[in-house]
């Protein structure tokens, strides 16, 4: 129950053992990850303890490896683990790497014990967490509803105290919306914060990876890990590392907020999703913000327009492999195959027109932020729903054309590759969970954060209630 900086600094005074912490979690997630399938590929008990003995052998030596030591950790699925085995959620892609992902390599340098990975999205498309693999992850609060996604393991594991941290990955709102759906905090960085080396390198600007937490300190120790550039990933950059463990506290006398809601009529929200959103309004201004209405400075269709042309354009370009063979396309989810298809029909000046359309909100966007130090947004169009559903087909009455369009509403700060984090705002009609987005500018990054913790401090939503299962 206690936070990861709690934790880490416990491990590091050594008033707990590596050992200890690592027995309590072992047992606490044999009683409740069946309850709920958020981790996966688990692996050895007496493996892990051996772990945990040589971390507790090294601080005895005075070796203490950084704020991650001794920590029990899962990865997201989608990351490649060294000698764990990594299935991206896809039996197509099912294996035991040879090497890290750099992201692997940050958190084991910096002490973390690797205890398995957290259940995806098959590939990583949808915000529901469910694969052919591992099946469905269930929702921290109830088992009935979706975890969201992609990263919805590592909400739920995060949520059920199941891991004390959690990475994942985000393109349209895979950290922002099960962080939501779970009640905890899920920071999007701006691109580039965090180092990633795929076979691609300089197009795909629209993924990130990030940090989950509890509370925001957490959030921010875990930025401090995996943060800062690296020669492999040449479009890495932005924040150091250390500037992630300065003080959280500032003045917010004076800030001004812009509030987004459903971009003026434009997006379908079900009833209670804004209002909740809304009722987080006097948070801010206790700690001295303002909040106004403020409209998108150009048309949402044609931002959701160039966000589908980008989007499957870098989609097909990574599966265009599995899809040319006829029996690895039939395996495919027929969301992967859609995407194909659709960008099989682009042409070179499509995707030059999209970035353009892309480029011209961002430019809009700076505008903005001269008049706003953040915008503020709902995480999610729609409560949690039933977990036996793919996608849902409709949002308060209005028709989903696509298997993701319910979630346009995170598509605006995607585009921007700024920093944005979901910060808890309660609990709907049916007591199910919702958060909203905090999204600055680009490289605002340790200040989105400080805006999250100042709301946290006021409102305290992941401490003032347990889910069910803990309960």
């Amino acid at each position: 129950m206690m936070s990861a900086v709690d934790l880490a600094r416990a491990i590091q005074a050594r008033t707990v053992s590596c050992a200890e912490v690592m027995a309590t979690y072992l047992d606490h997630l044999s009683r409740l990850n069946p309850r709920v399938n958020a981790l996966v590929s688990v692996q050895d008990a007496e493996l892990l303890m051996q772990q945990a003995r040589v971390r507790d052998a090294g601080l005895a030596r005075g070796e203490y490896l950084g704020p991650l030591h001794g920590l029990p950790h899962a990865v997201k699925d989608l990351a490649f683990t060294a000698g764990i085995r990594t299935t991206r959620g896809s039996p197509l892609l099912d294996t035991v790497p040879e090497r890290d992902s750099i992201l692997v390599e940050r958190l084991k340098a910096r002490g973390a014990i690797l205890i398995g990975k957290t259940n995806t999205a098959e590939l990583g498309l949808g915000s529901q967490t469910y694969n052919p693999v591992f099946g469905t992850t269930l929702n921290a609060w109830h088992p009935g509803k979706t975890a969201g996604g992609s990263s919805g393991g590592a909400a739920v594991a995060l949520a059920l105290r199941m891991v004390p941290l959690a990475d994942g990955s985000d393109m349209m709102g895979s950290l922002r919306n099960p962080a939501a759906y779970n009640n905890v905090f899920g920071f999007r960085p701006s691109h580039g914060c965090v180092p990633t080396a795929g076979e691609e390198l300089f197009l795909d600007q629209l993924g990130v990876w990030g940090a989950m937490g509890r509370s925001v300190p957490d959030v921010a120790m875990l930025m401090s890990v995996i943060a800062g550039p690296d020669a492999r990933a040449p479009l890495s950059g932005g924040a150091q590392p250390a500037t992630f463990l300065e003080p959280l506290a500032r003045d917010f006398r004076g800030v001004r907020l812009g509030w987004l809601g459903d971009l003026n009529g434009y997006l379908p929200f079900e009833p209670g999703v804004l209002e909740l959103c809304r009722a987080a309004f006097p948070a801010f201004e206790a700690v001295g913000c303002t909040v106004e209405e403020a409209a998108l400075p150009c048309p949402p269709a044609a931002l959701w327009e160039a966000w589908c042309t980008l989007r499957q354009w870098l989609v097909a370009g990574e599966l265009e492999p599995l899809y040319k063979e006829p029996v690895t396309r039939a395996r495919l989810k027929p969301e992967a195959r859609w995407e194909v298809e659709s960008a099989q029909k682009l042409s070179a000046l499509d995707v030059y027109r999209a970035s353009a359309a892309r480029s011209r909100w961002y430019r809009a966007a700076a505008e903005l932020f001269e008049r706003f130090d953040y915008l503020l947004a709902p995480s999610a169009q729609l409560f949690p729903f039933d977990a036996s559903l793919t996608w849902p087909r409709a949002v308060n009455g209005v028709a989903m054309d696509t298997y993701h369009r319910w979630m346009e509403v995170v598509v605006p700060a995607s585009l921007l590759g700024g920093p944005v984090l979901n910060v808890p705002v309660g609990f709907g009609p049916q007591d199910l969970p919702m958060g909203l987005q905090i999204i600055g500018p680009r490289h605002a990054d340790f200040a989105v954060l400080q805006l999250g913790a100042a709301y946290d401090l006021e409102t305290g939503w992941v401490s003032a209630r347990l889910p069910p299962l803990l309960a």
